[in-house]
């Protein structure tokens, strides 16, 4: 999980996500950061997400995925129920709230507490 290789002075952490390896996700590809920043309650990832992802859920986690580029009939599908997106959508999605999304797409997204495998959630 961790988010290397970084910059950091002495408070501020500088990343670039194209220097991050990806890993395999239900949605896709995801490049994660800050994961071994103490500091930081939390981790973002840019995440490519190439097909319809696999629905899924987090018991502890509060994930804020929000749209960087997808195509013209892109969605996320919370709870069972579609809702489109577009560039510039943020989506807000609580423990506990089965998601995935549809369609391609690269989405940017906060997750707090810090990402952890152990809670992804399959039905």
């Amino acid at each position: 999980m961790s988010s290397s290789p970084a910059t950091q002075n002495r408070r501020a952490v500088v990343i670039s996500f194209d220097d991050i390896p990806p890993v395999p996700c239900p949605c896709g590809q995801a490049r994660r950061a800050f994961a071994d920043v103490a500091e930081y309650p939390g981790t973002v990832h840019r995440t490519d997400i190439t097909a319809d992802a696999q629905t899924h859920y987090h018991k502890r986690l509060t994930e804020v995925y929000y749209v960087l580029e997808c195509e013209e009939h892109a969605a996320i599908e919370l709870d069972g129920e579609s809702v489109p997106v577009q560039p510039g959508s943020c989506i807000l999605i609580p423990p506990l709230v089965r998601h995935r999304a549809i369609g391609p797409m690269r989405v940017l997204v906060l997750v707090q507490p810090k990402f952890d495998p152990a809670d992804e959630w399959f039905d």
